[in-house]
């Protein structure tokens, strides 16, 4: 089942339960697919890793807001960016926990020779493509900069 169907049986289910987190977070998904297939250059269909590059872009969107209502003190919009993370991160494969992400940089680090800070691009480029989905990008920065400054 595609991104879009399971959206479109979540939406139904949402608005029968009256859920309005969910409605809010499943139509910006929805209008997210339908951005994303009508685009120029689009051939009317989304692979699953262009399914997942959305979903990643509306979670750091809302995670963006977030952190920008907490600055401000707007609990009530907070709450609101809380609950759409939390229904667009279903959708989501499985994320890596701390320990898989270390192991697992550590390995591509290894592969690529890199050894000290200035070969993060190297190391970057590669763990972008393997770890696509699986782990949010500034959480990837953060531990190859780590990694590589011991």
């Amino acid at each position: 089942m595609s991104l879009e169907q399971k959206i479109m049986t979540d939406l139904k289910a949402a608005m029968l339960a009256k859920d309005e987190a969910a409605l809010r977070s499943l139509r910006a998904i929805k209008a997210a697919i339908i951005l994303a297939k009508t685009a120029e250059g689009a051939n009317g269909e989304l692979k699953e890793a262009d399914e997942i590059k959305l979903l990643q872009k509306l979670i750091k969107q809302r995670k963006d807001a977030l952190e920008i209502y907490e600055k401000q003190g707007r609990a009530d919009l907070a709450i609101k960016e809380k609950e759409e993370i939390a229904i667009i991160e279903k959708f989501m494969p499985k994320q890596l926990s701390i320990e898989e992400l270390k192991s697992l940089i550590g390995k591509i680090i290894a592969e690529t020779g890199a050894a000290s800070p200035a070969d993060m691009g190297k190391v970057m480029g590669i763990a972008t493509k393997q770890l696509a989905g699986q782990a949010d990008g500034k959480t990837v920065s953060a531990m190859v900069k780590e990694l590589l400054q011991k």
